[in-house]
């Protein structure tokens, strides 16, 4: 019988794409190895070029995945929030970090070792036949989400990334407006898109009431709103 804390890390797991296809005995396993840490707003979880020994998912609070040009500039490639998973890849394989990953707000997380991991698929094959499938979904739901975006204006693409920080947001247990913790390089960065243009269309939302900007966040009054600028 799994206890209190287990179910909770059970539960947890059942909300990661990656672990989607497996059973809850499956996830109680995994739920078995997994180790809980915390890091403060700004610590680093592990930086670009570090050795691949651990994948996390995030319990409470946020992080950002960014990169470092030489000349200095810093692109944000992907937020995390509850139940988001990041750095899986160490899950199959041992290879160097290919971003810089920092929690952005208090942070919890559980993380699961990669020999771990690897030493309860080959013990139970199953659960790996279970994880290509989940894996190759996932696969084919990024393609498409790619060439949907291939498509979009980017209104379009910022109220998408927009859409999914509220649903981070509201993961929280947030009610009414949903306060959105990003500049507008972070949110351009996100959609692929220039500062500019994205600040554009932010303006338009903010004349909309739709939103209202302070200084490196953005509150949301209407996420449904959202909707009617998705093409």
């Amino acid at each position: 019988m799994a206890t209190a804390s287990s179910r909770d890390v059970v539960e947890l797991l059942a909300r990661v794409p990656v672990f989607s296809t497996l059973v809850r005995t499956d996830l109680e396993r995994i739920a078995q190895l997994a180790v809980p840490r915390s890091f403060a707003a700004g610590q680093v979880v592990f930086r670009e070029g570090d050795s691949s020994d651990t994948c996390y998912v995030v319990r409470k609070g946020r992080a950002r995945a960014i990169r470092t040009h030489h000349d200095g500039r810093t692109l944000t490639l992907a937020r995390f929030g509850r139940g988001d998973i990041f750095g899986e890849l160490a899950l199959f394989e041992d290879e160097r970090r290919s971003a810089t990953v920092e929690a952005i707000e208090p942070t919890s997380v559980v993380g699961v070792l990669g020999p771990d991991m690897r030493r309860l698929l080959s013990e139970h094959a199953e659960i790996s036949a279970r994880l290509v499938i989940a894996l190759g979904r996932r696969l084919r739901e990024t393609n498409e989400r790619l060439t949907r975006q291939s498509f979009q204006t980017v209104q379009s693409r910022v109220a998408v990334v927009l859409s999914q920080l509220v649903q981070q947001a509201l993961a929280e247990g947030v009610d009414g407006d949903v306060m959105v913790t990003a500049t507008q390089a972070d949110l351009a960065q996100l959609a692929g898109s220039s500062r500019e243009s994205a600040s554009r269309f932010l303006a338009v939302l903010e004349r909309a009431g739709v939103i209202s900007q302070g200084r490196g966040r953005l509150v949301v009054h209407d996420p449904d709103a959202l909707k009617q600028y998705v093409f």
